[in-house]
């Protein structure tokens, strides 16, 4: 289910074009439609505000100004990073202190 804080990727004519986060998602005045408010991730960044069925936001390929559009929700990676094994007998040095040294 895609909602507020989502990440998504909008396609234009099943080109990726940009990628925003949901703000918001509120019902709009016309039943069954909702206003769906979001962040656009380009620079600069920017606001957005749609008024779509529901279905639209979870994948749902619909039109606007005759081009097809489909909102489709990015999976963010929770893996952790590949780290070396902590070593206790390690020394910490200042970021401060080494530049002093050089």
């Amino acid at each position: 289910m895609t909602g507020p804080n989502d990440l998504v990727l909008i396609y234009l004519e099943n080109q990726p074009v940009f990628f925003a986060r949901i703000e918001n998602i509120i019902p709009d005045n016309k039943p069954g439609w909702v206003r769906m408010n979001f962040l656009i991730l380009q620079v600069p960044v920017s606001l957005g505000e749609w008024i779509l069925l529901p279905e639209y936001i979870q994948g749902e390929e619909f039109t606007m100004g005759g081009k097809k559009v489909h909102i489709e929700k990015v999976e963010v990676p929770r893996e952790e990073p590949d780290l070396p094994p902590s070593n206790s007998e390690g020394k910490v040095i200042s970021i401060s202190d080494r530049r002093r040294k050089n």
